[in-house]
């Protein structure tokens, strides 16, 4: 049965509350943010000099280390079978010796600390006294030293949410890791100048009900942040890890999601998985397939497939590769049962295959329950004759370099096995059409041990104290305020999670401008004006008070304020004064107002096959552009229709 054939389990648009609530669905949100500061956590180096040129490379390899208790971390063991060569590319500006591990921490930096700590106190989180830093291990190679220094600065904390709280788990403060170029075969190479930067870590308790509550929280807390203006926005700066789980499954981390209105689908995935491979169990475990009685034989069989004409082995063999055979006992059927939409079981095979054995190529794969081309039924034969396979065995095929092969049939096995027990602790990677792969072995406590180079540091009840005299308003009780101030609801949602709301609050009280175009100004044309790469800096406090008091007072049109505004911002060097009175009504405006609707007149006649609102909108356009705002829209709409309604229109 297939998940879209079982009644609890709907296609995505027809999953309900109740259908999620039956499966026992839960979900939580682990949400990494980048901090606006001007140098990194543990030394001096800038943060958020990006670059693409290069001054050196150093290449690596990593390996484990006992924990405090003499145990291994299994991720970390995961990523040593891959035997990476790891390279990094360094700019002499933006990484020094520290972050190569060649030099001692310097201390954490104030800055970052006092931004973290006033994110905490906005999640109602309670603060910790001292700041303990530890580490933890990443052999993946995203940091060059093996470990990740964090801590913690607040626990237990919450947000309101659709009449119910979310609970915030803990807000960390660590490192962030470099940035990946490519990682190809047994070679992954990073660049080191995101390494390093401040970056807070949001971790909510798994609270989430559905796939579209988890996207929702994720912009309640995106917006929080982005609210107090002191943290980096961009790609990359801010990147969501989901948690899932199902009754009978466990908790599977969504890694490095990108954009959160791809969270439903990814989420809604996971659940399907970790349902599917519930069923595989079941069917495993009553054909008396257990963890304790699973078989599977393994061997090369190169010889057999010399005269394929299967070309993903063709290629490998011209190369030198060899063929490997793994024989799962009693497997026939459930490496073609479906997991995620469009994926099979096959895939998670295929998948690890792929990150720990670094067998890239696609299809890396075959097995005999597939129903797509590959080797001859009679290659097949011979096959399950070698390896004494009977009718209800499954065989799975991989072909590469020796070593390789060896490292794979290892895995099919495993994964095999854990699929008796059902759903296996796994970090996986999102893919863009909502499903998602294996990435590594979820990582278990091992990972932390305390950091002997960074002493304790006290969080002084002076600086939360003033930092919580000091806290902005929340963003939903501004929302309220600014709703009921007449603007309209995605407006005031859109302000109200803005760095722009307390410029909102000021300049109103300033000028005593009308409040909605103020509003939509904040909202919509500083946005354009920072999509477009310009400086906003230009439009400050004084300047926008200015600006908007003279627009209150009738210095010029409302219409032209998008035309002040830009003239400010592209940085003309007129003084303000000269902006605003190259806009001001001077009578000359009737008159030029008359000429353009005479050019509109004779312009008509060219469009006369056009619809009459295709034409009245072009005509507008066309009259509003010359003006630049220095006639109402209103007049020059009514001026418009006479000449349209003048011709028979």
């Amino acid at each position: 049965m297939t998940a879209s054939q079982d009644s609890r389990f709907k296609p995505f648009k027809k999953m309900t509350p109740e259908d999620y609530a039956a499966i026992g669905f839960k979900s939580g949100l682990e949400i990494h943010q980048q901090l606006l500061t001007e140098r990194k956590l543990f030394c001096r180096c800038p943060a958020g000099l990006y670059t693409e040129e290069v001054d050196a490379e150093i290449l690596r390899h990593m390996r484990p280390t006992l924990s405090e208790l003499g145990e291994y971390d299994g991720t970390a063991l995961m990523e040593f079978k891959t035997k990476k060569e790891i390279v990094y590319l360094l700019k002499n500006e933006s990484v020094c010796t520290y972050e190569m591990d060649d030099a001692p921490p310097f201390e954490i930096d104030p800055k970052a600390v006092e931004i973290a700590a006033e994110i905490a106190l906005l999640l109602n989180l309670n603060m910790v006294s001292e700041l303990h830093i530890a580490r933890k291990q990443y052999l993946d190679g995203s940091i060059p030293t093996g470990f990740q220094r964090t801590t913690i600065i607040g626990v237990d904390g919450s947000i309101p949410f659709k009449g119910r709280s979310i609970g915030i788990r803990q807000l960390g403060l660590e490192e962030d890791s470099c940035r990946e170029v490519s990682d190809v075969g047994h070679r992954i190479t990073f660049k080191t100048d995101r390494l390093g930067m401040p970056l807070i870590e949001t971790v909510t308790e798994p609270d989430m009900r559905t796939p579209q509550e988890v996207a929702e929280v994720a912009e309640v807390l995106r917006r929080l942040v982005r609210a107090t203006g002191k943290v980096r926005t961009g790609a990359g700066a801010g990147r969501e890890d989901v948690n899932v789980s199902i009754t009978g499954g466990t908790r599977i981390e969504i890694k490095g999601v990108p954009s959160i209105r791809r969270i439903p689908r990814l989420v809604y995935n996971e659940a399907m998985r970790q349902y599917n491979l519930l069923r595989i169990k079941e069917e495993l475990n009553s054909r008396g397939i257990t963890s304790e009685t699973f078989q599977c034989e393994k061997a090369v069989i190169t010889n057999l497939l010399d005269k394929t004409t299967y070309l993903p082995i063709v290629h490998s063999l011209e190369r030198g590769g060899v063929v490997g055979a793994v024989l799962l006992k009693g497997y026939q059927g459930i490496l073609a049962h479906p997991t995620q939409e469009h994926t099979y079981f096959s895939q998670e095979i295929s998948d690890r295959i792929k990150v720990i054995a670094c067998i890239m190529d696609q299809p890396n794969i075959l097995h005999s329950d597939s129903t797509e081309p590959g080797i001859s039924r009679g290659q097949w034969n011979r096959i399950r004759q070698r390896l004494n396979a009977g009718n209800d065995d499954t065989i799975v095929l991989v072909w590469g370099d020796l070593q390789d092969v060896n490292t794979a049939m290892e895995e099919i096995a495993i994964r095999a096995r854990e699929a008796t027990e059902g759903v296996p602790p796994e970090t996986r990677q999102a893919f863009r059409d909502g499903t998602n792969g294996f990435e590594r072995i979820l990582p278990g406590p091992d990972r932390m041990y305390p950091d002997t180079d960074s002493p304790p540091l006290a969080l002084k009840d002076e600086v939360i104290e003033r930092l919580r005299r000091n806290l902005p308003e929340m963003p939903w009780d501004r929302q309220a305020r600014l709703r009921g101030l007449g603007i309209d609801e995605r407006t005031a949602c859109l302000l109200a999670h803005s760095p722009h709301c307390v410029l909102f609050d000021n300049v109103l009280k300033a000028s005593a401008c009308e409040v909605r175009l103020l509003a939509n100004a904040l909202v919509r044309d500083l946005r354009c004006f920072k999509r477009l790469g310009l400086p906003l800096e230009r439009l400050d406090e004084s300047t926008m008070t200015r600006i908007f008091s003279a627009v209150a007072n009738g210095m010029f049109q409302k219409d032209a304020l998008w035309h002040v505004l830009t003239a400010v911002v592209k940085g003309e060097v007129r003084p303000l004064d000269e902006i605003l009175a190259a806009f001001s009504p001077n009578g000359g405006e009737k008159v030029e107002l008359d000429i353009l609707i005479k050019e509109a007149a004779d312009l008509q006649f060219r469009l006369i096959n056009s619809a009459k609102s295709s034409r009245r909108n072009y005509l507008m356009g066309y009259i509003m552009k010359k003006l630049r705002g220095r006639v109402a829209a209103q007049t020059v709409a009514a001026r418009l229709e006479e000449v349209l309604q003048g011709d028979g229109e």
